[in-house]
């Protein structure tokens, strides 16, 4: 696989506490120049960056992040404001809570109705995988399958850790055909970006792919 497939599944990722807009300007930048599928940025940031990048390039963001237990209708309105101002693709972060108390019927149906306000925009949703079981995990993969998401994605990268190789073939083995997988969180290197997308991540969200691939170049 080369690096330019490789780039072409990431998400590059910018989602610090403390992102001016100089920073997310210059990740937009690198997102256009190395042609990644998308930036993932703060919602705040979303209406400067699709007026910056027009159809040159992808935005996301994220919903109900990195906690995840915001109301549903916080999560819709965030949702609906985010694509009222640009936004491509959506990652939203479910009520972990809810679902380790087995209340799957409201988290499903929270994704269902933030897929409503998304229509024909990708809907991303993070699990955070390094909070569940792999009975939460593969229950999780029924839920997003039956919800009508379009990818399961394992990570915030603001917990205690981010995608594993297991998890992500264990994704591949539990979703539904309609469910595409990314892998987020800690992804350091070429090659394990590589490796993900062999277990069956069609996207990456990482931000040092980019680094890497700038600093090869200035060598």
């Amino acid at each position: 696989m080369t690096t330019k497939e490789i780039l072409s599944k990431c998400d590059h990722t910018l989602l610090s506490q403390t992102a001016t807009w100089e920073d997310i300007r210059a990740i937009c930048d690198d997102g256009i120049k190395y042609k990644t599928a998308s930036v993932c940025i703060p919602p705040s940031f979303v209406k400067r960056a699709k007026e910056y990048v027009g159809n040159r390039l992808a935005i996301c963001t994220v919903i109900g992040f990195p906690n995840g237990y915001n109301t549903t209708a916080v999560k819709v309105f965030e949702a609906k404001d985010a694509i009222e101002n640009g936004a491509d693709e959506i990652d939203m972060v479910v009520n972990i809570g809810e679902l380790k108390a087995g209340d799957y019927s409201f988290v499903e149906q929270e994704i269902r109705k933030i897929k409503s306000v998304c229509g024909d925009k990708v809907l991303k949703v993070i699990i955070e995988t390094c909070l569940l079981t792999d009975e939460e995990k593969i229950k999780m993969c029924e839920i997003v399958t039956s919800s009508g998401a379009d990818y399961i994605k394992t990570s915030t990268g603001f917990s205690s850790a981010g995608a594993t190789f297991h998890d992500v073939e264990l994704f591949s083995k539990n979703v539904g055909e309609s469910v595409k997988i990314k892998a987020a969180g800690g992804i350091s290197s070429v090659e394990d970006a590589e490796r993900f997308v062999e277990l069956g991540a069609s996207r990456l969200g990482t931000s040092r792919i980019v680094k890497i691939v700038k600093a090869q170049e200035n060598k």
